[in-house]
């Protein structure tokens, strides 16, 4: 799972996410990250439809983003916001 994920990726997703490339905890970074994530899956999901342990793997991710998601609305309704536009997430 992490082939497509190098550490340099990783890096440069927090920091223009995260504002550090140290800063792994900031919501912000984790859920871009997640976004990243997901969206690689769904790749994998097209050419590969009948893998069925990736699915509950991208379902597992579209979960923790969402609570995320709604962890930062209720905190911060600006970065929310800010974030969604910059990642082009439906809301």
């Amino acid at each position: 799972m992490s082939e497509y994920l190098s550490k340099e990726k990783k890096a440069e997703i927090f920091k223009e996410h995260g504002g550090s490339e140290k800063n792994t905890g900031s919501t912000e970074g984790q859920v871009a990250l997640f976004t990243y994530r997901i969206q690689q899956l769904s790749e994998h999901l097209k050419a590969n439809p009948k893998d069925h342990s990736c699915r509950r793997a991208l379902l597992t991710l579209v979960g923790k983003r969402k609570r995320l998601l709604g962890y930062l609305q209720n905190t911060n309704l600006d970065k929310y916001r800010e974030l969604i536009e910059k990642l082009g997430i439906r809301k």
